[in-house]
């Protein structure tokens, strides 16, 4: 069984938010992959974006996210992790990957200012554009959907947990088999 749990979605959707909280309830470790690259390279993701480039920033996300090796992990990637074929291989052979979804008049209004949220935008202008040029990739990954429209953050994490154990995807890490249990 795929030990990590693996939230792809649109920039602002609630990825590291719900990651969280949802780790707490599994007993899982949490990873944000933005974090680990910003941590990594010393620099925001605006700024890596502004320096390298639209493309330039997806190739090093895929690098980077090819490279992790966690077990018991929700792990929350950024916006653009779609983008890196290799990277999402990667994270679909480790974990269960799912998509949280949001409509768009959501993320606009919790995104703000897309530049400086260090957001990969490949000459897009709004978050509709942004949102249509990457939905085909995330329904592409997704092996489970939670729809956030009007859901709480404890409704989303109660659903998304209900969906991983009804399809056999995850179990808590101490009913893991081989896991010592406390």
């Amino acid at each position: 069984m795929k030990s990590n749990i693996v939230l792809i979605g649109m920039p602002g959707v609630g990825k590291s938010t719900l990651g969280v909280v949802l780790a707490k309830q599994l007993g899982y470790d949490f990873v944000d992959t933005d974090l680990v690259i910003q941590h990594k390279y010393g620099e925001t993701l605006q700024e890596l974006i502004e320096k390298r480039g639209d493309e330039g920033f997806i190739g090093l996300e895929n690098h980077e996210l090819s490279l992790l090796d966690c077990r018991h992990t929700v792990i929350a990637t950024g916006g653009s992790a779609v983008y890196g074929a290799d990277a999402m291989r990667h994270l679909a052979e480790i974990g269960t990957i799912v998509y949280l979804d949001a409509p768009e008049r959501e993320l606009e209004d919790r995104l703000g200012d897309l530049d400086a949220r260090g957001v990969v935008r490949n000459g897009k202008e709004t978050v509709r554009e942004i949102f249509e040029e990457r939905l085909y990739l995330y329904m592409h990954y997704a092996q489970i959907t939670i729809q956030l429209t009007g859901k709480t953050l404890r409704t989303a994490v109660d659903d998304t947990v209900r969906l991983l154990k009804t399809q056999g995807l995850v179990l808590p890490a101490s009913e893991e088999p081989g896991t010592a249990k406390a």
